[in-house]
């Protein structure tokens, strides 16, 4: 399994903040900001591992993750899901869209590592 992250989120202490620990474990992170156009750089980057946010400008990560589990080759590709509400609709959302892990901001550096690397080596 390679070791290259898509960050899709909007907040830029967010980015930062994942992009460095990340960055820091060994992965390339690769960051886009928008809804409308992160398909595109799913298809262009083909991660390992994508890190999607909830609320994004253009289109929603729901939909996003949507469309993700119906694209063939990327059906598999693991989603960590991303939220600030936290809401217990939310997550069951995200289940049922097949999301493979889901966490509440705020979240710790830990949280998130543990996560990818768990993701990764599935």
């Amino acid at each position: 399994m390679g070791r290259n992250v898509l960050l899709i989120e909007d907040e830029p202490n967010i980015i930062e903040a994942i992009r460095f620990i990340l960055s820091r474990d060994g992965w390339d992170v690769r960051t886009h900001s928008d809804g409308t156009t992160a398909m595109d750089k799913v298809q262009q980057f083909a991660p390992d591992v994508v890190i999607l946010d909830v609320m994004l400008p253009g289109r929603s990560g729901f939909d996003i993750l949507r469309e993700i589990r119906a694209t063939g080759p990327l059906a598999a590709l693991p989603v960590l899901m991303l939220t600030a509400k936290g809401q217990t609709r939310d997550r069951e959302m995200a289940e049922s869209l097949g999301v493979t892990q889901f966490m509440t901001k705020p979240f710790s550096n830990e949280d998130v590592l543990s996560a990818v690397r768990d993701m990764a080596e599935a």
